[in-house]
């Protein structure tokens, strides 16, 4: 796996321990108040998914609290 990765803006660094690349933006909520990513670090995260899936890897986007977006490699 490569460290970094930049997609529109964003990089992706890569978390060897956890198989993963991670990205924190900007921290949203959606009209029921509940945490969303940010949308342009979702698009590039579904970007990075394709990328990876077209190299052959196996992964998906996942996001989490506090603006943080993963695209975790499935093993």
């Amino acid at each position: 796996m490569q460290g970094n990765i930049t997609i529109d803006g964003y990089t992706f660094e890569y978390d060897k321990d956890n198989f993963m690349y991670e990205c924190r933006g900007m921290v949203c909520y959606d009209d029921e108040h509940d945490e969303v990513p940010e949308e342009g670090l979702w698009k590039a995260a579904f970007k990075l998914v394709q990328k990876l899936n077209n190299q052959g890897i196996d992964c998906e986007r996942e996001h989490s609290e506090k603006g943080w977006v993963e695209v975790c490699i499935l093993l």
